[in-house]
C-alpha cells in the first residue's frame, strides 16, 4: 500500500512542476537590446514613457518630502506658546 502512495505522489509532482515552465517566453534578449542601444538616454529612461512618468513622480515626491521636512524642522526650532 505504501508503495502505491509514494509512486502516485511522485507522478503528481512531476506533472505539476514541469508544466509552468512552458507558459512563459524568455524576453531577456529583447530587453538587453533595448537597454544597450546607444541613443543618449540614461538607463532609467530607456524603458519609454512609463519610465519617464515614474521618474518625474519619484522626483516630485522626493522634493515634496524634502520641503516638508525642512518646514517641520523650521517650525520645531521656534518656541511655541502653550
Amino acid at each position: 500500500m505504501r508503495g502505491l502512495l509514494v509512486s502516485h505522489s511522485r507522478t503528481l509532482t512531476r506533472s505539476f512542476s514541469a508544466s509552468p515552465r512552458n507558459h512563459f517566453m524568455n524576453k531577456v534578449a529583447e530587453k538587453q537590446k533595448l537597454f544597450q542601444e546607444n541613443n543618449d538616454l540614461p538607463v532609467h529612461l530607456k524603458g519609454g514613457g512609463i519610465d519617464g512618468l515614474l521618474y518625474r513622480l519619484t522626483m516630485a515626491v522626493c522634493l515634496g518630502g524634502t520641503c516638508y521636512s525642512l518646514f517641520c524642522l523650521g517650525w520645531a526650532s521656534f518656541p511655541h506658546k502653550k
